[in-house]
């Protein structure tokens, strides 16, 4: 389901709101148009919840307090009574920032697990610009990432919505203005300890004036067609390791003749269900060397744990994995 069902936003008039008839089918026709709305205070989220609530949605604030900042509770306070002073519902969600991969990546993980246990089977709407997409795009070309990462985030992903994604922040802002929305600047939007801050601030505004403007653009266009290559190599790599499934593991002939692009996307996922935490480009390839570069090479280390770690061998032209004993 695209977001434009859920809250279909008007570039053009300041994100003015203009209705639209529900899909068929949407979780949004069967809950009478009930969605939350991940609301941080900030400018984007802010303007998104209010054409929400003037779209004829049943809008529930969802207001995470990451509880990083000093008065982050009261921040989160003003904002869910802002939600209220719209016409939505509103509830803060008091989340603690403890999990592995730096400060970004476990608010991140913090925040969407709440979300995800307050919505009550509603679709929950993101905040995500047009400029957000363009961050992550360059994010992962900086970091040498495949299709999938490069294809940024999607317009819809059962269950986040994100209306925004075609939408320029600075449009949030003047949305806001025009309505007289009390928008809070996060300081951690301002702080260069931070990758994307840098990319935001310094980066982006750099290539844009050396390539003559449009970037955000172009790489919005990017990722959208990174996108729906990714998609349907994945629907091919999913019918490719169905076929591949046998009683103790996974065909070599099989994947043998699939095309690279195939055949790793298949391993990966074959990787993923049999205990490989994100396995890397690396491990992928080392697996994919036992299929198509078959020189007689011993196990692969997948992972494991405690008492026992997890290997791929090779034997009688299958895939296999099992548990050996530390």
């Amino acid at each position: 389901m695209s977001p434009r069902a859920v809250s279909s936003l008007e570039p053009g008039s300041s994100l003015e709101p203009r209705r639209k008839p529900l899909e068929s089918g949407s979780p949004l026709e069967h809950r009478r148009k009930a969605v939350c709305v991940a609301l941080s205070g900030g400018a984007d989220s802010l303007a998104l919840t209010a054409a929400a609530v003037r779209a004829g949605l049943a809008v529930t604030a969802l207001v995470v307090d990451h509880g990083l900042q000093e008065g982050s509770a009261a921040v989160a306070a003003a904002a869910a009574e802002c939600a209220r002073g719209l016409g939505a519902r509103a509830q803060v969600l008091t989340v603690e920032v403890d999990g592995p991969g730096g400060l970004e990546a476990a608010a991140r993980a913090a925040r969407y697990a709440a979300l995800d246990s307050a919505r009550d089977g509603r679709p929950v709407l993101l905040g995500h610009t047009l400029d957000d997409q363009a961050e992550t795009v360059l994010l992962g070309l900086g970091r040498g990432s495949g299709a999938r990462s490069l294809a940024g985030m999607a317009a819809w992903s059962d269950p986040w919505g994100r209306p925004l994604l075609g939408i320029r922040r600075a449009q949030t802002h003047r949305a806001c203005a025009d309505w007289g929305l009390s928008v809070w600047d996060d300081p951690h939007n301002s702080d260069p300890r931070f990758t994307r801050v840098r990319l935001r601030h310094e980066v982006l505004p750099l290539l844009d004036d050396v390539l003559g403007g449009g970037v955000p653009e172009a790489l919005g266009r990017t990722a959208d067609q990174l996108r729906a290559d990714a998609e349907a190599l994945e629907s091919f790599a999913a019918e490719l390791l169905a076929r591949a499934r046998t009683a103790g593991g996974i065909s070599v002939r099989e994947l043998a003749g699939a095309p690279t692009a195939v055949r790793t996307r298949a391993l990966r996922s074959w990787l993923t269900e049999s205990g490989a935490v994100e396995p890397s480009a690396r491990l992928v390839a080392q697996i994919d060397a036992l299929v198509s570069d078959w020189r007689g090479q011993g196990p692969v280390a997948i992972g494991g744990d405690d008492a026992a770690r997890l290997v791929v061998t090779r034997r009688a032209a299958m895939l296999t994995v099992r548990r050996d004993p530390r």
